[in-house]
């Protein structure tokens, strides 16, 4: 069945397309839930205006957010943490600290971009993959430190 799409959808197509799904999928979901019309003529009509607009929207956004990554690329961010003297961490540096880091030294960065194989559970320096939409990554330098308690004492000469 073919339907017109009112909203973007992930893995199926933007706004404004016309996309070929299953009957009970068209019937099911996509109608009720008013992300989707029946093709006809006064249908693409209509969003034809909103489509244009959506899709220069997508283009900003898509040059905002490769702008962001040259930006970002090859920077570092440092985060201490509690560890002992072999150099493990007592937890492990997390998605949220790195993002907060990032911003901080002023670049535009979300949680949902920072990209961590595993848990950083040691002292030293990692690389990071940041991946804001696609095909377009960034990669950082994470250094990981030794946090200093307030407790210990300076030591002495």
């Amino acid at each position: 069945m073919k339907v017109l799409l009112c909203e973007d959808i992930k893995k199926l197509g933007w706004f404004g397309d016309v996309v070929e799904v299953n009957n009970g999928y068209a019937r099911n979901y996509l109608l009720p839930q008013g992300l989707a019309k029946v093709v006809t003529e006064n249908s693409i009509r209509a969003i034809a205006e909103e489509k244009a607009k959506r899709a220069e929207k997508r283009i900003k956004e898509s040059k905002r957010l490769e702008e962001a990554a040259k930006a970002v690329d090859g920077a570092e961010a440092v985060i201490a943490a509690k560890a002992n003297e072999q150099g493990h961490l007592y937890g492990s540096v997390s998605v949220e600290q790195i993002a907060a880091n990032l911003r901080e030294q002023g670049f535009q960065v979300a949680n949902e971009v920072v990209q961590l194989p595993e848990h950083i559970k040691q002292v030293g320096t990692h690389a990071i993959t940041l991946k804001f939409a696609g095909s377009l990554t960034a990669t950082v330098n994470l250094v990981v430190v030794p946090e200093k308690d307030a407790n210990e004492s300076p030591e002495e000469a």
